[in-house]
């Protein structure tokens, strides 16, 4: 079953960049910008990931009210 295609408008300069970013020649701005997406969708993941660490160690060290490790985080 094929997808509803759709058409939308671009401005010349985002083409030009759709472009320098193709992975390989014949590549689809459809192709191009599900990887970005994908891409935002894992960096954002990562994020998640970063700030559950950081929470965990602001915790370990603040948990107590000692804030003398401010000065070296």
């Amino acid at each position: 079953m094929s997808e509803e295609i759709t058409t939308i408008q671009l401005s010349k300069s985002v083409v030009k960049a759709l472009k320098q970013i193709k992975k390989y020649p014949r590549e689809t701005y459809n192709e191009i910008i599900l990887g970005l997406i994908e891409s935002a969708k894992e960096s954002k993941e990562f994020d998640k990931f970063v700030q559950e660490a950081q929470k965990i160690k602001m915790k370990e060290l603040w948990g107590n009210g000692d804030y003398s490790a401010w000065e070296h985080a």
